[in-house]
């Protein structure tokens, strides 16, 4: 079974309006001890996101209260942020979002390309927000029982359709010890790299044996 978004994420979402005042995100980044609150329209769809370090530019960047300018467009942009004071002039615009049924796998993905630790979850009918899934949410797929593991990598070898002899699993600490023979070695090495892509399995070893080596390689006869 592939864990989705909707088995670890928090149903709490947590959201500001477009209008909030600056002291409101901080507010609310603050009682949910988060680093980011997502924006949304009057319809409850998202439309960006403030992040703890849009906020602190007001900080860092206090002369651009006075209307300050810089050269390059990153610095006008961050002057922008600092002079902002509601939710709209903060945030960063599109929101990126996930449903309740992307995969555990693509979300910490996404959250690894984009270099952000939350995401909004939507339903993918309404795009509206029903909660919200963090880094830390996404690690609850390394607590998965022993026996679920064992579970989905027996399934995974039956619908590999290996020839095989005795081939058996156990599950220890997320580590999966394929055991048994299977007719060729190209097959041994499929089960193993399956059975690494199995949600919770954090190492496989691989004690297979067989009996015909397909990957040895024969060199060429010139006749």
């Amino acid at each position: 079974m592939t864990m989705k978004v909707k088995d670890v994420m928090g149903s709490v979402a947590i959201t500001v309006p477009l209008d909030a005042p600056f002291v409101e995100l901080v507010d609310t980044m603050r009682r949910f001890d988060v680093g980011a609150v997502t924006v949304i329209d009057f319809d409850r769809r998202p439309v960006g996101v403030v992040t703890a370090d849009d906020v602190l530019l007001k900080e860092i960047h206090p002369e651009a209260k006075a209307g300050a300018l810089f050269e390059s467009r990153r610095r006008r942009g961050e002057q922008r942020k600092a002079a902002g004071t509601t939710a709209q002039q903060l945030m960063t615009s599109p929101a990126i979002t996930v449903t309740e049924g992307t995969s555990v796998r693509e979300a910490a993905r996404l959250m690894h390309a984009r270099h952000i630790k939350q995401l909004p979850v939507i339903n993918v009918m309404t795009g509206r927000v029903t909660g919200t899934v963090h880094q830390k949410d996404l690690l609850k797929v390394f607590t998965r029982p022993a026996g679920d593991i064992e579970r989905d990598v027996r399934q995974m070898i039956e619908q590999a359709n290996v020839t095989g002899d005795g081939l058996d699993v156990a599950v220890d600490a997320g580590v999966v010890t394929l055991t048994g023979r299977t007719a060729l070695r190209s097959e041994a090495a499929h089960l193993a790299r399956s059975a690494e892509t199995v949600d919770g399995v954090v190492g496989v070893i691989a004690d297979l044996t067989f009996i015909q080596d397909d990957q040895a390689f024969v060199p060429p006869v010139y006749l």
